[in-house]
């Protein structure tokens, strides 16, 4: 009996999903939004190819294998659109939050493994996916201990660009540390940062790609007059490969690595519901997002390009607001984006203009965002704002995979201490007001 009700119910969900849908038309493609979502797809791809070119630093990745990614994951994302629509604006690409991951993989396991990881991470999440579970971690691993993760990010990230800020090319490097080339940098560093915020904070709610435009454009020109370092971008070979694992892993390395993937697929999950909460509420038209639709489209990205040795992707915020403000009403906007960052990833040749301090601007801002996520957190309490603090300083100085596994550790003791010694509850009792708490506050999660 209770079978046949939840078919029915499953069933009407359906229906009133494909009712909303009809609604509000279709999330791939509407010809009335031609013009609109081309225009945004323009300019959300002109704006992420700097970006994306700073994550595949950061993580270590070829950066064309980083831009080939963003081209692939984009396109998932439009395709699924059609019949299986998460959200209607928000823009595929590789994460910020997951590059030191992707880093700590590379060094962990090697280059010649990670294909193999990325793969294994898709399949964890395509279980996910298949049970739906992402409506379970937001609660099993808190909010607050996820802003505390992007925070220990954040902060490797604002120091691994700053040096960028003061690097001078090699011509010019002298016993003294402080010359007078290296003076000017810092003097262009500063210049540079200074107004890209002072046009964020002019157009953060009109055309937040202006400040990126004008940087990258400024950095170009001034690059032709003084003598500055810059991005040098390897044109490796993108090929298909089975993503095996290297003959040389033994037990121990693949049981870490299973251990690491899962992690790397649960941050990759999570941070795609808090985005995708986000998304739904900057959504012109106030259409549901679905984060489970979003999650088989992310899947299936990851195992897509773990066959070329491309990374982890998600629908990262920046690029989604950008979008959304640049005028996108349909994932045909995403498909733009992807034909943009295309040309460049078969073209790689015009991305050695751009400065290493222009980039050093834009991700130093992105760390700082990162970082800034704490505040997000105050509305949680006291114990929260100071968990997440603990949480970014482990992820900072242990690592990624380590802090936030400590972290959680001193999450769960802390509640059962409580729990036992000041209200008096047997731990078993406690274990199993958990997981009853765990099945009742999913059905808040969407």
């Amino acid at each position: 009996m209770a079978t046949h009700i939840d078919k029915g119910l499953s069933t009407n969900n359906r229906q009133l999903e494909s009712i909303n849908t009809n609604e509000s038309g279709s999330a791939a493609f509407q010809a009335q939004y031609f013009f609109r979502d081309t225009a945004a797809g323009l300019i959300t791809g002109a704006m992420a190819i700097p970006l994306s070119i700073g994550i595949a630093i950061m993580s270590d990745y070829p950066i064309k294998v980083g831009l080939a990614t963003v081209v692939f994951a984009s396109l998932i994302g439009w395709l699924f659109a059609w019949f299986r629509p998460g959200n209607y604006i928000g823009s595929p690409g590789i994460a910020a939050g997951l590059a030191p991951v992707l880093a700590l993989g590379v060094a962990s396991f090697g280059w010649e493994n990670m294909a193999f990881c990325i793969f294994l991470t898709a399949i964890m999440q395509a279980v996910i996916w298949k049970f739906n579970w992402q409506r379970y971690l937001l609660v099993a691993v808190p909010v607050y201990l996820v802003e505390g993760l992007l925070a220990g990010v954040g902060l490797k990230i604002f120091l691994k660009f700053f040096e960028f800020t003061y690097e001078i090319p090699v011509e010019m490097v002298t016993e003294n540390f402080w010359n007078e080339a290296r003076i000017q940098m810092v003097a262009i560093s500063a210049t540079g940062v200074a107004l890209f915020l002072f046009l964020f904070s002019k157009f953060k709610d009109k055309q937040p790609a202006i400040p990126y435009f004008m940087l990258i454009i400024g950095g170009v020109v001034l690059a032709q007059f003084v003598s500055v370092p810059m991005i040098s971008v390897e044109d490796v070979d993108l090929h298909l490969k089975l993503p095996l694992p290297a003959a040389d892993v033994t037990l121990m390395m693949l049981g870490y690595m299973i251990l690491f993937c899962a992690m790397l697929a649960i941050v990759d999950v999570i941070e795609q519901v808090m985005s995708n909460a986000a998304i739904e509420k900057i959504d012109p038209l106030k259409r549901k997002t679905n984060s489970n639709n979003s999650l088989l489209a992310i899947w299936i990205a990851n195992l897509g390009a773990s066959f070329f040795h491309g990374m982890t992707n998600l629908d990262g915020l920046a690029k989604s607001t950008t979008n959304k403000l640049a005028g996108a009403m349909t994932k045909f906007s995403v498909l733009i984006v992807g034909s943009v960052v295309c040309f460049f990833t078969f073209n790689v040749q015009y991305l050695d203009y751009l400065p290493k301090f222009a980039l050093a601007a834009i991700m130093l801002f992105t760390g700082y965002k990162m970082i800034a996520g704490l505040v997000h957190v105050t509305h949680y309490g006291s114990y929260a704002l100071t968990l997440a603090v603990i949480t970014a300083g482990l992820v900072f100085k242990v690592g990624i995979f380590e802090g936030l596994l400590a972290a959680m550790a001193i999450h769960g003791l802390i509640h059962y201490m409580v729990y036992t010694k000041h209200e008096q509850t047997p731990g078993k009792e406690v274990i199993k007001r958990y997981f009853r708490n765990l099945k009742s506050d999913n059905s808040n999660l969407q």
